[in-house]
């Protein structure tokens, strides 16, 4: 549904964790819209959020805006396992 989006969003958490190999992003259909779920490793989670939220917020933004080639919404979370 979202496969720009997904692939944008998955290589921007991998270049700020030290654990490239536990980054993942599950997609899921929400009805009109979808939602990419990113997990990381243990103890990595804080790097991708970053201070306040920062990060996460610059890295929800950028992912949006490649959501517009797939021609879809997105929600994303950044899931603690």
């Amino acid at each position: 549904m979202a496969p720009a989006a997904k692939a944008t969003l998955a290589h921007i958490v991998a270049s700020i964790v030290d654990d490239v190999d536990a980054v993942e992003v599950t997609e899921t259909d929400l009805g009109d819209r979808a939602r990419l779920d990113v997990s990381v490793a243990d103890g990595e989670l804080g790097r991708v959020i970053g201070r306040r939220g920062r990060t996460a917020a610059s890295i929800r933004t950028v992912t949006r805006a490649a959501a517009v080639i797939d021609d879809v919404d997105l929600d994303i979370e950044f899931v603690d396992d």
